[in-house]
């Protein structure tokens, strides 16, 4: 079994920043990536992030890059996802994501909501 632990959602208002944690555990060993997407209400879920365990490379989709900033710890099993510059459009669940040996294991999702 693999758990995936989110946390730092919330409200912020437009241009504001949150910084959102997972926390991987069980049965982590194989652990090739770790990522975050997101879904808004009425929309399909989307790809936002996503880090290499190994070599860190990062990617992310076009709407966030230069906003959002994924990294990851390996030492303490946990992905990172700093978002600054925050806008209405970027509310949505996030929702960690980890590939291990291949198969992908989803977290319970954190809510993250832009507004005044």
């Amino acid at each position: 079994q693999v758990q995936l632990v989110e946390s730092g959602g919330g409200l912020v208002q437009p241009g504001g920043s949150l910084r959102l944690s997972c926390a991987a555990s069980g049965s982590i060993f194989g652990i090739t990536a770790m990522g975050w997407d997101r879904q808004a209400p009425g929309e399909e879920r989307e790809f936002v992030a996503a880090v290499t365990w190994s070599g860190g490379s990062t990617y992310y989709r076009d709407s966030v890059k230069g906003r959002f900033t994924i990294s990851r710890d390996n030492a303490k099993n946990t992905v990172y996802l700093q978002m600054n510059s925050l806008k209405p459009e970027d509310t949505a669940v996030y929702y960690c994501n980890a590939n291990v040996l291949g198969r992908l294991h989803w977290g319970q999702g954190t809510q993250v909501t832009v507004g005044s």
